[in-house]
């Protein structure tokens, strides 16, 4: 991709705090975990980078969800 490095604004899935965060595809997928400023509490960050049609594919969760 031509763009490595994108800044990206999401909302917590908690709280709805805004949030800046910065991609960077050169690693390739990406699945990580980052905490929210306003509510102390983890977001689940899963990047998917899409070759074939140049574009980054996010999916924001709250990670909260048990199984049993």
């Amino acid at each position: 991709m031509q763009n490595e490095i994108i800044d990206k604004k999401i909302h917590c899935p908690h709280c709805g705090h805004n949030i800046h965060i910065t991609l960077d595809s050169s690693a390739g997928d990406q699945n990580y975990y980052d905490e929210c400023p306003a509510c102390c509490r983890d977001i689940h960050l899963a990047m998917h980078i899409d070759e074939y049609r140049q574009k980054i594919k996010l999916a924001i969760d709250s990670d909260d969800e048990q199984v049993f």
